[in-house]
């Protein structure tokens, strides 16, 4: 049988690989020791040239469907990890058949939720991980697509100027339809409170989280924190022509969550007196966008608006106020951004995102002015943060040295 690769991006570095020996055998001359979360398949990580990718072992139909359909969902602009190829053909060394390979991506600075307990996660930031998990959850439902296993094990977290940004990392399960009907999306809702309760569950019962923490009550709250996302994304609202106002107050409201509206549907009755609003088309990524066309930098949405609000106030601190925007932007990435993150020592690097490590250090400097009684420059902030702090911070950035 011929070993066969259909990629994205063809590399023949990807033919080194030892194929011929089943996944699970395979040896750290090969294999990553990253940390993976629970998955009903064998999953390995390996290095190919400059980049990291998840192998996962699984029947060829379903490796080049689940193949297909995050190409779909990159194509869409969903927060998911990048397919890379799939690989069939394989027969051991006796010539048995082996299982398919399919190949996606690592997403940088992310992680399973096992892990971000095992880094000292506490059970007041598991409403983080929720919430987290619930913005994915619309956003795919927004998009027509059915998940069919909601989990915080299908899931990759990356920190988000203290909360968490979800990446979908198995989509196995899932479909994108023409239309989602309320009934699929309330399964998908009835899995989610499942699985993440039961997830819950065995943490407390590995002395991973708090036994006294309420899962059941967080496992619960999925459905509330859908529900009101969902209401404010597509709800329609009705006021009279006098409050026409109410539009941009809507859009205002979607645009703090972080949303934009791409489409909004007006109509108006028969006399003209009464309109009614309701977003269409409403995509995540607000903040982040407007940072990258004034910066070039594409964070996430949060640290984008935590950034943003840096810049705004560095921009009132030198009365830029009546420059253009890019240029005082620029002159803020010349003045503040670029130098605090050349900060970070080399060694360092790995433990948190650059963005993340500004966040961080506006927290710090909060807490450093408080204790001061008077306010703390953000530079001298940043020198305590490197020399207390991230020293402690656990890597979280992938750094191997392997090369295949």
């Amino acid at each position: 049988m011929a070993l066969r690769i259909v990629a994205t991006r063809p590399d023949p570095a990807m033919l080194r690989v030892p194929w011929s020996v089943p996944l699970e055998d395979w040896t750290n001359e090969f294999v990553l020791p990253l940390p993976r979360g629970l998955s009903r398949h064998v999953v390995r990580f390996i290095r190919i040239g400059p980049r990291t990718y998840a192998v996962k072992e699984t029947v060829e139909a379903i490796a080049f469907r689940e193949y297909r359909l995050l190409r779909d969902l990159q194509r869409l602009g969903l927060p998911s990890v990048a397919p890379h190829s799939v690989v069939t053909g394989r027969v051991d060394a006796q010539g048995e058949e082996l299982p398919a390979a399919l190949l996606t991506e690592h997403l940088a600075f992310s992680l399973p939720y096992r892990t971000l307990f095992s880094h000292g996660l506490t059970v007041d930031r598991v409403p983080a991980l929720v919430d987290a998990l619930v913005v994915l959850l619309v956003r795919l439902h927004l998009a027509d697509f059915f998940w069919g296993d909601v989990s915080l094990s299908n899931v990759l977290f990356r920190r988000n100027a203290g909360g968490f940004a979800a990446y979908l990392v198995d989509a196995e399960t899932g479909e994108l339809r023409s239309t989602l009907s309320r009934p699929m999306r309330e399964h998908d809702l009835t899995i989610a409170t499942e699985n993440v309760f039961a997830e819950l569950l065995d943490l407390q019962a590995s002395g991973a989280l708090d036994p006294d923490a309420p899962a059941h009550a967080i496992a619960m709250s999925i459905q509330e924190r859908y529900t009101a996302l969902w209401a404010e994304l597509t709800d329609v609202e009705e006021f009279s022509v006098a409050e026409m106002w109410r539009i941009e107050q809507r859009i205002e409201r979607l645009n703090d969550l972080g949303f934009d509206v791409d489409e909004l549907d007006i109509v108006t009755d028969f006399d003209g007196d009464q309109v009614r609003i309701q977003p269409k088309v409403v995509e995540l990524g607000h903040h982040r966008r407007e940072l990258r066309a004034l910066t070039g930098l594409d964070v996430e949405d949060a640290q984008a608006r935590r950034l943003l609000n840096d810049l705004a106030a560095y921009t009132a601190h030198h009365d830029l106020g009546r420059e253009d925007r890019s240029r005082v932007a620029a002159r803020w990435l010349a003045d503040v951004y670029e130098p605090l993150i050349a900060m970070i020592p080399p060694d360092l690097r790995g433990k948190l995102d650059p963005a993340e490590f500004f966040h961080e250090v506006l927290v710090h400097r909060w807490y450093l002015s408080e204790r001061a009684g008077h306010e703390v420059g953000i530079f001298d902030t940043a020198a305590d943060y490197v020399r207390g702090v991230l020293p402690g911070r656990p890597d979280e950035l992938v750094t191997p040295t392997l090369d295949v």
